[in-house]
């Protein structure tokens, strides 16, 4: 349960400007997974994939609707909390950006399906980690992370199925 503490009230200017910072950022690691997938359906239509892998074409609305709810979720917890008392929550909010951004030039781009994995499996501990830090200045910031954790949990079993059968 998120603690209450006193809320950070910034003025319509400074919430506009702080969630297009969000938004921004999202979209940069996002564009990074873009750019790097340029192959992607080709590659993930070679691999040898386990029954339960979901169809290439679900990849690109999940993805879309999970980069909203991130940065929804970072702006919420500024607004709950600001830059300066969730500063180790924006820190670790910065790592799971840059780990989420690298996993796809790892997997589609370079064909490091096991370095992909070792990515995946830090992505997920750092989403855990701030949805921890998240809660204790808003429930609901940390609670739209949720489904970034379980599919990015799913993506990592995926990601662990296929570096064992290719």
């Amino acid at each position: 349960m998120a603690t209450r503490t006193r809320h950070h009230r910034p003025g319509a200017g400074p919430a506009l400007g702080a969630a297009a910072v969000f938004a921004l950022a999202v979209l940069a690691a996002a564009l990074v997974g873009g750019l790097a997938a340029g192959g992607a359906g080709e590659v993930y239509a070679r691999l040898d994939l386990p029954a339960w892998a979901p169809p290439r074409w679900l990849f690109g609305p999940a993805w879309t609707v999970l980069y909203v709810l991130i940065a929804v979720s970072g702006w919420l917890l500024w607004r709950a909390a600001g830059w300066r008392r969730a500063r180790a929550a924006f820190a670790v909010f910065a790592v799971q950006l840059v780990l989420n951004a690298a996993w796809t030039p790892l997997f589609f781009g370079a064909g490091l399906f096991g370095w992909a994995l070792a990515d995946i499996l830090l992505l997920v501990a750092a989403i855990a980690v701030l949805i921890g830090l998240a809660r204790r200045h808003s429930g609901a910031a940390a609670l739209l992370l949720v489904p970034y954790l379980l599919w990015t949990a799913y993506a990592g079993a995926l990601n662990a199925a296929i570096v064992a059968a290719n």
